[in-house]
């Protein structure tokens, strides 16, 4: 876990390590300068910083749909990052979230957006490993994941937690970066990595395969490729947003990283797929 820890802090919070100011304090600096008052904040305004992976808040509807939530229902979100899919899922769908993250930075940045947006009595976030979740036994309803296992380098350990803390019947809600077709190694940097030796892409079939060998039933599974590169097209000729975003975090390695994104898509050295499973 530590080398884990110390990688991905070294690549979501590069700023702070390269001298600059934590986190946090950029991005409560960045919206004040935008004329926001960093305790008041609605989620429109924080959408820029609020959920990093593909497709933003209408991937995190489409995968919601999915789920048939139940007011109150427990859910887990895994790799929860800034927290964006956590309050999501709790403003509009009425459950109570818990999001989990490895990396120190984005729990700080989390708790923050979920009080300042008044979210703070539904949802909570804790700094942990996503194989040894700090849970008792079968006390979430549902687990949600969206483009986080790509830092996880022992997909059957984080599986094998779900399954620890998933009751029978519960559900994973998944929407997740893997190997395209093509073999050609990544255009770097992406998002989630700056070196090959830090991500940890899964094929589609290696990746259904351990999520059944683990004891997930698939419900629904859907290649979303083709609309994730759509969204990627269209932000990529977006002219910069008055309000905080990826930047703030990513630094200037954004532009590359988005550019890369598009051509390894184009290319078919990724894809995006999006489904369903069920705990046997």
């Amino acid at each position: 876990m530590i080398d884990t820890a110390r990688q991905l802090d070294a690549h979501y919070d590069a700023l702070a390590r390269e001298g600059g100011d934590r986190l946090l304090t950029r991005l409560q600096a960045a919206f004040r300068a935008a004329g926001h008052d960093p305790d008041r904040l609605s989620l429109d305004t924080i959408a820029g910083i609020d959920q990093l992976h593909l497709g933003g808040r209408q991937a995190s509807r489409a995968l919601a749909r999915h789920g048939a939530f139940v007011p109150g229902q427990r859910v887990l979100d895994v790799g929860c990052g800034t927290g964006g899919a956590s309050r999501l899922l709790a403003a509009e769908h009425g459950v109570t979230v818990v999001g989990v993250d490895i990396t120190a930075a984005f729990v700080a940045v989390a708790d923050w957006l979920s009080r300042a947006t008044g979210l703070a009595a539904h949802t909570r976030f804790l700094c942990a490993d996503a194989a040894r979740v700090p849970l008792p036994v079968a006390s979430v309803d549902v687990v949600w994941c969206q483009h986080a296992l790509i830092n996880m380098p022992d997909l059957p350990a984080v599986l094998g937690e779900w399954r620890r803390l998933l009751g029978p019947g519960g559900r994973v809600l998944l929407h997740e970066v893997v190997a395209g077709d093509n073999p050609a190694p990544l255009a770097l940097p992406v998002p989630w990595a700056r070196r090959a030796a830090t991500s940890h892409l899964a094929c589609r079939a290696s990746l259904t395969g351990t999520l059944a060998e683990a004891g997930f039933r698939a419900v629904h599974l859907e290649d979303v490729t083709e609309s994730a590169l759509a969204w990627r097209r269209k932000h990529g000729r977006r002219a910069a947003p008055p309000l905080p975003g990826p930047s703030l975090i990513f630094g200037d390695d954004f532009a590359a990283m988005g550019r890369n994104l598009h051509d390894n898509l184009a290319d078919d050295r990724v894809r995006i797929l999006a489904g369903v499973w069920e705990r046997d």
